[in-house]
């Protein structure tokens, strides 16, 4: 067994997985790969995440320092959120995990 943050873990594996956990982490990981983005443009990016989970999920991605997010000053406030060195080294292993996904269900989904 292992801990990180008060929490206990089987293996580091299941301590990974438990970062990008859900339905959206790995979607706002793998859109901040491509650059910093506002959050408006990541809630369009996903679809139907309210505006609370998406809070609720960024919040919870920057407390594991998978990405961090600028606030400038600026009137209207700004804000940008984008991927930390320890988010960029986990993307390799998300593009991995989709194209196995690719390779192995691309006959049986249908694309919109």
């Amino acid at each position: 067994m292992i801990s990180y943050n008060d929490k206990k873990f089987v293996c580091y594996l299941d301590l990974a997985f438990e970062l990008i956990r859900g339905k959206w982490k790995a979607v706002i990981l793998c859109n901040l790969n491509e650059g910093p983005k506002r959050f408006l443009e990541l809630q369009r990016f996903t679809g139907d995440i309210s505006a609370k989970v998406l809070t609720e999920k960024l919040n919870e991605l920057e407390a594991d320092k998978l990405i961090e997010k600028k606030v400038f000053a600026e009137i209207p406030p700004r804000v940008e959120y984008f991927l930390t060195e320890r988010g960029k080294k986990i993307f390799p292993g998300l593009e991995m995990i989709q194209q196995w996904a690719i390779e192995t269900f691309q006959n049986d989904v249908m694309v919109e």
